[in-house]
């Protein structure tokens, strides 16, 4: 954090003693209450930010990139009650992905509107980067753009790559970038999976990241602050960060306190989160993902699959999941209409189960017992992976073991660079 740290003490003049202390994580945050149903209540960043009087934004014109996340404990969005408050001067909105309202399917946005809410004018990040990006920051006006959205933990999930995008655009820019902080829903326990070959390079994956990254958003702009921005942008953006209190890193989403608002279309629960790291590694086959169910990526399949595939993922005994036999039929996306076989995932102890693994594992099985099975044709498993290693290795004949042991070198450098950003036990 030393970067963001000295960076508002330069700003202590403007903004007060209150609210470096509540950007460096002390300060008059209130103390975590108890949850409804027994634990902790989580404060996120934007309940600190609104205790402290948005002390950080006093002065400055603010844009705000957001999704339906961004709420409140009583699920009032934070643009219609940071727009009612004379505190803040909010002029932008700056929606990603499936757009600020969040009526956009997978890979797309809502386009540049005005809010019908609050009529402030609604700028679409979607697949814009660096200069294009840096024009629209410029033209919004704003001199502090913040970001508050709920991530689930994986690599591939674009939020936190609309995050990297938007703070290397803030710096062509020239304006200061705040994160505001939620719970990564898996925990912080630790990094899984294959870390990015930047060869590979996309919107699903811009520098070497693990494929669960084990990191809340805010650890994650001070990692990409500290060793990838200057790398795009020349040098650091102006970055601060509002932590939470009352997160632990080993709890799930359901120890927080914090109603869950799904982040796009096919992540309906925390449950989904849960093994989306794993197996939304499909997206990248010819099987279905669950998409067109009210289980996705719990659910997978194809035509032909039968129940020789949950016995051959169950004989694997992977730790923390079952495998049940089951046959849906996908209302949209693959197989739209069609009834096909395949298999749900049945997570029975959170702690244990490793998404990564179980990913790979059925991947390995499905190709082994459905003579269908095929990768894409653009060989975008190589971009979920982050390199063409486990393509190749399943395609060889490797088992799980063996593909999982490929990569745990890279994995154990960014398990060391990771740790320099934490920011919470």
């Amino acid at each position: 954090m030393a970067l963001s740290r000295r960076v508002l003490l330069g700003r202590l003049a403007a903004t007060g003693a209150a609210g470096a202390a509540l950007a460096a994580g002390t300060g008059p945050a209130r103390a975590a209450q108890p949850a409804p149903g027994g634990g902790r209540r989580v404060h996120t960043g934007f309940d600190r930010l609104a205790a402290d009087g948005y002390r950080l934004l006093d002065g400055q014109r603010v844009g705000i990139v957001t999704n339906p996340t961004g709420v409140t404990h009583d699920v009032r969005h934070i643009v219609d009650v940071m727009h009612a408050d004379d505190r803040v001067r909010l002029t932008a909105v700056f929606g990603p992905e499936h757009g600020f309202r969040g009526t956009a399917q997978a890979g797309g946005s809502e386009g540049r509107y005005d809010d019908p809410a609050t009529g402030l004018p609604v700028y679409d990040t979607y697949n814009k980067n660096g200069k294009a990006l840096a024009d629209i920051f410029t033209a919004s006006g704003v001199d502090t753009v913040v970001f508050d959205i709920q991530d689930v933990g994986a690599r591939f999930y674009t939020y936190i790559w609309t995050l990297y995008d938007c703070m290397v655009a803030a710096v062509l820019a020239g304006k200061r970038f705040l994160v505001l902080d939620r719970p990564n829903p898996v925990t912080g326990r630790s990094a899984t999976g294959p870390v990015l070959d930047k060869a590979y390079a996309s919107f699903i994956g811009r520098e070497p990241v693990a494929q669960a990254h084990g990191m809340t958003v805010a650890e994650l702009a001070l990692l990409f602050n500290g060793e990838f921005v200057p790398q795009a942008a020349g040098r650091p953006v102006e970055l601060e960060t509002v932590r939470m209190t009352g997160w632990r890193r080993t709890d799930f989403y359901d120890a927080t306190g914090l109603p869950w608002v799904p982040p796009s279309p096919n992540m309906p629960t925390p449950d989904t989160a849960l093994v989306y790291s794993g197996t939304c590694l499909f997206e990248g086959t010819n099987l279905s993902e669950g998409r067109g169910t009210t289980r996705p990526f719990e659910l997978l399949g194809a035509d032909g699959i039968d129940r020789r595939w949950a016995a051959a993922a169950t004989e694997l005994a992977l730790p923390g999941v079952h495998f049940r036999e089951a046959y849906f039929a996908p209302t949209f996306s693959k197989f739209q209409g069609k009834t096909i076989g395949g298999v749900q995932l049945h997570v029975h102890d959170r702690a244990a189960f490793d998404p990564v693994r179980t990913g790979i594992a059925l991947l390995v099985t499905a190709k082994r017992v459905w003579p269908g099975f095929a990768w894409r044709p653009d060989h975008g498993i190589d971009r979920l992976t982050g390199s063409s290693t486990v393509r190749t290795m399943i395609d060889a004949g490797a088992g799980p073991d063996e593909i999982v042991a490929a990569w745990q070198q890279g994995l154990k450098r960014f398990r060391t660079v990771r740790r320099r950003y934490l920011r919470y036990l």
